[in-house]
């Protein structure tokens, strides 16, 4: 049985379809990441999931309940919010026991779950600490932790490392995969950053205007994006019109030192290596290139061939 399940869900806002025809369930266990571009719909998908707000049609099921008509408290849920939404004015135990005490919980009862949160998210030993003098990274965890001491059976996560610097954010991706793996509860990711889906996430549902546009296996919608402003928004660097398709040239499908030498103009990149466009009959294609394989360029020519296989033709829905 699945621990979330949503069918056709639609939101309309006035003159703006926000959520439209949403259809997707997640497992216990999975973490699924909701990826596509600011304004295209994923929180809205997630306010209609945590019940802050009402689908104009369809239903939300977790654990074979229908629970479209509940509030949130009813939901057996827990929410992370963008700002973390954390109380300036409790100490660090005390906010990740807010959401135990709320539920009616017996307050040492809630006091040893909230312990029990800190340190899986690796707190312990601040659990004294006010929220004014915590880091970015413990602010973010103090709020997972609070999340995490109701033991929901769904985990919501509303671009929770957006507020961080990119350093901060590299090192707690790796850090919310080990956490993610050993919950046992069923993680809904929303984010526009690629790195995070990639990073947290077993799936992914890649969303556009609204609507589910892909849904997969992470590996599966990254490698094979089902059209052209999928393989787009997914970083690939290579993408043709072909009259009402699409041609999309993966970095894989290109043999380096085989086939015919093409025009290449090459910049150093700051990770070591180069940046090569190569003007080839398909269009100008934009590889990297590492200091082993930028050996090949002769001159201001690179020897290629294109592997007809890797080549994915799809719609051209620019």
């Amino acid at each position: 049985m699945s621990a979330l399940a949503l069918e056709q869900l639609d939101k309309l806002y006035p003159g703006t379809p926000a959520v439209q025809d949403v259809t997707f369930s997640l497992g216990a266990g999975e973490t699924l990441a909701l990826l596509g571009p600011s304004g295209c719909g994923k929180s809205t998908l997630l306010r209609l999931i945590a019940g802050l707000e009402r689908p104009d049609s369809g239903r939300v099921l977790m654990a074979g309940t229908d629970v479209t008509a509940l509030p949130p408290e009813r939901r057996n849920l827990s929410l992370v919010f963008q700002d973390y939404a954390l109380f300036p004015h409790l100490s660090v135990l005390d906010n990740a026991a807010y959401g135990p005490r709320q539920r009616g919980i017996p307050r040492a009862q809630a006091t040893a779950q909230a312990r029990e949160a800190l340190a899986l998210v690796g707190l312990q030993g601040l659990e004294q600490r006010r929220i004014h003098a915590l880091s970015g990274g413990q602010a973010q965890r103090v709020a997972l932790a609070r999340a995490l001491a109701v033991q929901p059976r769904l985990l919501l996560l509303d671009e929770p490392l957006s507020n961080l610097d990119e350093q901060l954010r590299a090192r707690l991706r790796g850090d919310l995969r080990s956490l993610f793996s050993g919950l046992g509860a069923a993680v809904l990711l929303v984010t526009h950053d690629q790195r995070e889906a990639l990073a947290l996430a077993s799936r992914v549902a890649l969303m556009r205007a609204g609507r589910l546009v892909q849904l997969g296996p992470t590996s599966e919608v990254f490698a094979r994006p089902s059209t052209a402003w999928a393989a787009e928004f997914l970083g690939q660097p290579n993408v043709f019109a072909q009259g009402e398709q699409a041609l999309i040239v993966p970095e894989h499908a290109v043999v380096l030192g085989e086939g015919e030498r093409w025009p290449a103009s090459a910049q150093q990149t700051d990770a070591g290596g180069l940046s090569v466009t190569v003007s080839h009959a398909v269009g100008p294609l934009r590889l990297r290139l590492s200091a082993r394989e930028a050996a090949l360029l002769e001159g201001d020519t690179l020897r290629l061939r294109l592997l007809d296989a890797e080549l994915l033709r799809v719609p051209d829905d620019r």
